[in-house]
């Protein structure tokens, strides 16, 4: 529903609008004209972007009109979100998104701002003096948020809480929704297996001095998931592509040797599999865990590509995203055999 369309939000909206404008000038940071924001985790039900008969997990909606489908995540077990590889990478805190034409933008001002004082009061009238656009061709474009935590910086000020977008744009703004931002939304929405992994000996039966054997359980493939949005004639998409590459598993003590090993995934006809069997290195431990247990702990590296479409399949775009990281921990517990010399 658009925002300030129909009688029965108007209340709501003139409240929002005003009290909002306030808190903005007050933090220094943008707030809603509205009230459609969509959930920080995009869990709506409003049906998946990708026409792909994979998309069917991980579906839900950002913003007001962003949509995202996820493809299966395999057979059983459970996910996690995504986690950069790169601390440093961070996804957009805002962005903007096409709202109203000319004359939804001049009903939603007047019926939003009706009565609201100061500073929302002269908001409204900054866009009755631009006559809110009528006659032109374009769309106003509202900013809108990945979640509601104001206080992480906007770099949108209470002056431009919408732009007005015509056709061909001459001086875009950089923080107006492009595919590139939607593939970064993308990646922070996706959900990864956690490593399905089998331990032989039994995670409650690791023996010292005896290597300890990784394997996958079940299937186990790539992952994606696509943003997109198509709204008032402007239609785009992204799709992130999670492949995996590469399993490590780390004892969770220095009392192995080595405490680490590293096994490239391979594609058998399941999906991904890993088998460390007779491979040149597999966790050892040297000491037993007595009454306690040691933090066993396995992560997935995963490849992240995106596309400026929602084909998975489609051509890899630049600048790349970093590489992702699921990870699942379990307790283990390490025996001493006590052997008897005759």
């Amino acid at each position: 529903m658009r925002a300030g369309i129909g009688t029965t939000t108007r209340p709501v909206l003139r409240a929002a609008a005003a009290v909002g404008l306030v808190m903005a000038l007050g933090a220094s940071v943008p707030a809603y004209a509205d009230d459609t924001r969509g959930g920080g985790g995009g869990t709506g039900n409003t049906g998946g972007a990708a026409p792909d008969s994979g998309a069917d997990s991980g579906n839900g909606t950002i913003g007001a009109h962003i949509r995202i489908a996820q493809s299966k995540a395999g057979s059983g077990g459970s996910t996690t979100t995504a986690t950069s590889s790169n601390v440093n990478w961070k996804p957009p805190v805002c962005w903007y998104e096409p709202m109203y034409t000319a004359k939804e933008y001049e009903e939603f001002i007047k019926s939003a701002y009706n009565g609201a004082g100061e500073p929302a009061a002269s908001y409204a009238e900054k866009r009755d003096k631009e006559k809110y656009h009528k006659g032109d061709d374009g769309l106003w474009w509202q900013v809108k948020f990945r979640n509601d935590d104001y206080t992480t910086a906007c770099p949108v000020t209470t002056d431009n809480w919408e732009i007005w977008v015509p056709p061909a744009d001459p001086r875009p703004d950089p923080n107006k929704l492009t595919p590139q931002i939607l593939s970064e939304l993308a990646y922070n929405s996706t959900k990864l297996p956690t490593p399905p992994v089998i331990l032989n000996p039994s995670p409650d039966r690791l023996i010292v001095n005896l290597g300890t054997r990784v394997k996958f359980a079940g299937d186990f493939d790539r992952v994606w998931t696509t943003a997109s949005i198509n709204y008032k004639g402007v239609a785009m998409a992204a799709t992130t592509v999670a492949t995996p590459v590469a399993l490590k598993v780390d004892a969770g003590t220095a009392d192995a040797d080595p405490q680490t090993c590293t096994y490239d995934l391979l594609k058998g006809d399941g999906g991904y599999e890993v088998d460390s069997r007779g491979a040149g290195c597999n966790v050892t431990y040297r000491r037993s865990s007595g009454g306690g247990t040691y933090p066993f702990k396995a992560s997935i590296t995963w490849k992240v590509t995106w596309t400026d479409s929602a084909d998975p399949d489609g051509p890899a775009q630049q600048p790349g995203l970093p590489d992702g990281l699921s990870t699942f921990e379990q307790n283990v517990a390490v025996k001493e055999i006590q052997s008897v010399n005759r």
